[in-house]
């Protein structure tokens, strides 16, 4: 099993350098961005399964770039920390103000469980169809 790339951004590189650490030793590839321009030039540049939007970046930041990161890799996962429960229509996953990390690494465990699960899932409703195209 490869392991899981992940963009991380936050606003503040303390925080996006503590956090990245516990990331990478839960065994996630991780590339850090600082600010909203870093984490758009990233995006150009390589492409990753989940992108963390962190929560010393700005709310107009954490509301500005899932559109950002669908429109150049729309196959990407969007998690957004620090929200306040709501749902963003491009945002994949979101976690609250005050989790912890044990919360944020179940939530992209769940979120790489869905991932690989949805394959199987369109190639056995595709032998559905077949099957009742074929029964026509």
């Amino acid at each position: 099993m490869s392991k899981l790339k992940l963009l991380y951004g936050e606003l503040n590189p303390g925080v996006l350098s503590s956090q990245a650490e516990q990331l990478q030793k839960a065994g996630y590839v991780v590339q850090t961005a600082v600010g909203r321009k870093a984490v758009q030039e990233a995006l150009k540049k390589e492409a990753f399964d989940l992108v963390l939007l962190g929560q010393t970046l700005t709310r107009d930041d954490r509301h500005h770039l899932p559109y950002m990161v669908k429109r150049v890799q729309a196959g990407t996962k969007v998690l957004v920390l620090h929200t306040d429960g709501s749902r963003h229509p491009y945002v994949d996953a979101n976690i609250d103000t005050g989790e912890d990390m044990e919360h944020l690494l179940a939530k992209i465990s769940a979120m790489q469980g869905q991932a690989q699960h949805q394959p199987k899932t369109a190639a056995k409703e595709a032998r559905t169809m077949a099957a009742k195209a074929g029964a026509r």
